[in-house]
């Protein structure tokens, strides 16, 4: 993040993607570039806290994914363009730069790589392959449903059916509807329907990510739902000379100062 003269608020940067979307970005830090690629409900400030353990071994980026905080977006998605939109920002970040993705954001740094986007190593945690190893429990059901509320206006039903296919149960969401978070995460319930895309009906493209040629840690947390081990494991048998770690303890909302260690290691 770069502060203006006189202190204030952090100074956001725009780039122009492949397709004319603007997508905004901060940088802080110093060393190697790295891109920190959040999942659902997730906006650029959503790392603000994770940031400054990583600041002093690189060059930080976050941004706002397409249909996020200050970023723009587009009438059609598509898995291509999110990848345009990382592959711009490493652009703007010196042509190549270290990957840490998040759920749907790590799901989206595979499918980067799979395509050449210049990353030059990765730490994906937990995307969201929740199929069984057969697959068998793939679906775009959920995307299905999310698609069609967010269609009809329904940001509320859309954010509501997606936590529970994510697997909160029915008896917590509506106290999560009642947290002073909520409407934040109404304002980012339209990209919902772009994780869901990345989540590839909860299969592990292993075909896919086979192409992948840069070094690869793929992680889960212990505490984590039994998916996230079978796809961590997956995904690190499909991409040439991958390890899968597991982190004791850690659910999918890994903590900072957990994961921070783990990428200054990977990826330093």
């Amino acid at each position: 993040m770069r502060f203006p003269a006189g202190g204030g608020l952090p100074t956001v940067d725009t780039l122009t993607s492949t397709d004319g979307t603007p997508i905004a970005y901060q940088s802080s830090g110093a060393g190697p570039a790295l891109v920190l690629v959040v999942g659902a409900f997730c906006d650029r400030t959503t790392t603000a806290d994770l940031t400054p353990l990583l600041a002093p071994h690189f060059t930080v980026y976050s941004y706002d994914r397409r249909g996020r905080g200050s970023s723009g977006d587009s009438p059609d998605y598509s898995t291509d363009r999110e990848v345009d939109d990382l592959a711009a920002l490493i652009v703007a970040a010196g042509g190549s730069a270290r990957v840490y993705g998040h759920s749907s954001g790590a799901a989206l740094a595979l499918e980067a790589a799979a395509r050449g986007v210049p990353i030059s190593g990765m730490v994906a945690y937990e995307p969201p392959y929740t199929a069984r190893d057969d697959g068998t429990g793939g679906s775009t059901e959920l995307l299905e449903g999310v698609r069609a509320r967010i269609a009809a206006g329904d940001r509320d039903g859309a954010a509501a059916l997606f936590l529970q296919g994510a697997g909160t149960p029915a008896e917590v969401v509506p106290m999560i509807r009642q947290s002073p978070g909520w409407p934040r995460m109404l304002e980012l319930a339209p990209a919902l329907v772009y994780d869901l895309t990345l989540s590839n009906g909860g299969v592990v493209p292993r075909q896919r990510l086979a192409r992948i040629g840069v070094p690869t840690v793929t992680v889960s947390g212990g505490a984590s739902a039994e998916w996230a081990a079978r796809a961590g494991a997956a995904i690190a048998d499909a991409v040439p000379g991958a390890r899968h770690v597991v982190l004791a303890g850690q659910t999918h909302a890994v903590a900072h100062e957990v994961i921070a260690p783990l990428l200054i290691e990977s990826l330093a």
